[in-house]
């Protein structure tokens, strides 16, 4: 027996053809085995990369507010009409004023002061005859009101553009000269516009400071038809921009952030509810820094939008 187990040990440890066979089968077993584990250990490290948190992380919000644009890339006209709607939604982001026609009137033209005859040429206004336009003010500083208004125009045109709306500029630049206060209001007359804003800052005295929001009497046969609904965008608009800009009514003219005027050839003339806002006074250091201000041109653009969806809204 002893001999026996002798032989059979050293049988083992030679190698039988059997046991190494089992051998390899055992080695690729085991390399199978671990290629698995190995397997799936990889994939799962790919999916956690590809997708991490992915089963417990929440969506990211929709953002659905609109920044300021800065200058249009191209003026808008009034050439293709839209069908009328108050409101409708594209991509998720509400179109409040989707199929509206907005007016805008950026006041006087850095042009002006090389065209004194043209602008100098009376036309009528209905109540009286008046000049084509005038050059505006400007600030201490040089900073022209044509330039202000084209800019604050165009900021708001952006954002009404965002919204939906059409919008109709009655000029497209700032280098040029008029267009006279009547062919303004006729502008907005023949696009049909739900609203029109006459942007203008005010060259009112030093001592003085704030805006004010200007609208017409009711005048049989010129403004009768829109007196009404000129006044209530002029609550509108001041109660928005109030709010929106901070700055104050003015301390020296009108009443409460109103004035009511018969001789403004854009208002005696229009067709469609139409104010003038004077955003603030430019004879007055506080305001003018304001205007010269980007970031605060923004804010009137943003108020001024917000005063006019007031009034499209109450319609």
């Amino acid at each position: 027996m002893p001999e026996r187990h002798a032989r059979e040990r050293r049988f083992w440890a030679r190698g039988h053809s059997g046991s190494r066979g089992l051998s390899r089968l055992r080695r690729p077993l085991r390399g199978l085995v671990g290629c698995l584990l190995l397997a799936m250990g990889c994939a799962g490290s790919h999916v956690a990369a590809r997708h991490p948190r992915s089963a417990t992380r929440p969506p990211a919000p929709i953002d659905t507010t609109t920044a300021a644009t800065g200058p249009l890339a191209t003026p808008l006209d009034a050439t293709a009409p839209e069908p009328r709607a108050t409101t409708t939604t594209i991509g998720g982001a509400p179109r409040q004023l989707a199929g509206r026609i907005i007016a805008l009137d950026p006041g006087h033209n850095g042009g002006n002061h090389l065209h004194t005859a043209e602008i100098n040429r009376l036309v009528d206004i209905g109540t009286q005859r008046k000049a084509c336009d005038t050059t505006g003010t400007a600030s201490a500083d040089g900073y022209a009101e044509a330039a202000y208004t084209f800019d604050v125009a165009t900021r708001l045109a952006g954002i009404l553009r965002t919204a939906g709306a059409r919008v109709v500029l009655t000029r497209t630049d700032n280098t040029g000269w008029g267009p006279c206060i009547d062919e303004r209001a006729a502008i907005a007359n023949r696009a049909g516009a739900d609203v029109a804003l006459s942007i203008h800052a005010d060259g009112g005295p030093s001592s003085g400071r704030g805006f004010h929001v200007i609208y017409p009497p009711s005048l049989p046969g010129l403004t009768d038809d829109i007196a009404a609904a000129s006044r209530r965008l002029a609550l509108d608009v001041r109660a928005a921009y109030a709010q929106g800009t901070g700055v104050p009514y003015a301390t020296y003219i009108g009443v409460d952030g109103l004035d009511q005027r018969r001789d403004l050839g854009g208002l005696n003339l229009s067709d469609v509810p139409k104010v003038f806002i004077e955003t603030g006074n430019m004879g007055n250091a506080t305001d003018a820094r304001l205007i010269e201000d980007p970031a605060f041109r923004d804010r009137v653009a943003r108020a001024l939008m917000m005063g006019i969806r007031a009034f499209v809204d109450g319609r």
